[in-house]
């Protein structure tokens, strides 16, 4: 018998309260696969800003995943954990700015803050990435991409938290909050893989 009998239940209520979660009509959030391995119960959600017909976004994506464990892992510090990612193509000039990583990181804490997101033990990496074409890839010229990957441990209730990472995705996308349904001129230059 488990040590923690009601842990699928308690998970279970989390992860529907999640599904029902209302996100902007310009960012797509659907469920996709959670990582294997990391802990006994996880959901992972994808986003794309503004995608096309495809399904593919040249403004933005994100995953957000939410793992718990109610052995309460040392570095966690609690039974739940959320890893996130979101990232954008930039211009290459916004790409240069030096505070750009730093601004990135506190759009996450502000997006949190302002949901009242009761969260600790946050961590993570802000990189910028520039990028020159050469040879057959020259006539692509120059491109920027920001990227967050961040978790931290979150205190009930959750949705605010995936509220929070549905706003970063978009305001790394451009998109800051209450500009739903306000046209975006010119796609920003989409980063190589």
């Amino acid at each position: 018998m488990s040590a923690h009998p009601d842990a699928g239940a308690q998970f279970a209520r989390v992860a529907d309260e999640l599904r029902k979660t209302t996100f902007r009509a310009d960012i797509v959030v659907r469920e996709i696969p959670a990582p294997q391995g990391l802990a006994p119960f996880s959901i992972a959600l994808a986003a794309d800003v503004r995608p096309d017909d495809h399904g593919d976004s040249i403004y933005g994506t994100g995953r957000f995943v939410l793992l718990h464990d109610p052995d309460e892992p040392g570095a966690w510090g609690g039974p739940w954990r959320i890893v996130a990612f979101a990232q954008a193509p930039l211009e290459p000039e916004i790409g240069t700015d030096p505070l750009l990583a730093d601004v990135t990181w506190s759009w996450l804490v502000d997006a949190l803050d302002s949901r009242s997101a009761g969260y600790h033990s946050a961590s993570g990496t802000s990189t910028k990435t520039i990028s020159k074409g050469f040879g057959s890839l020259a006539a692509e010229g120059d491109g920027a991409q920001i990227e967050l990957r961040s978790s931290w441990t979150p205190e009930e209730p959750f949705r605010p938290h995936v509220e929070a990472w549905a706003e970063l995705v978009g305001m790394l996308a451009g998109l800051p909050p209450g500009s739903e349904n306000i046209a975006v001129f010119g796609a920003r230059k989409a980063g190589r893989d």
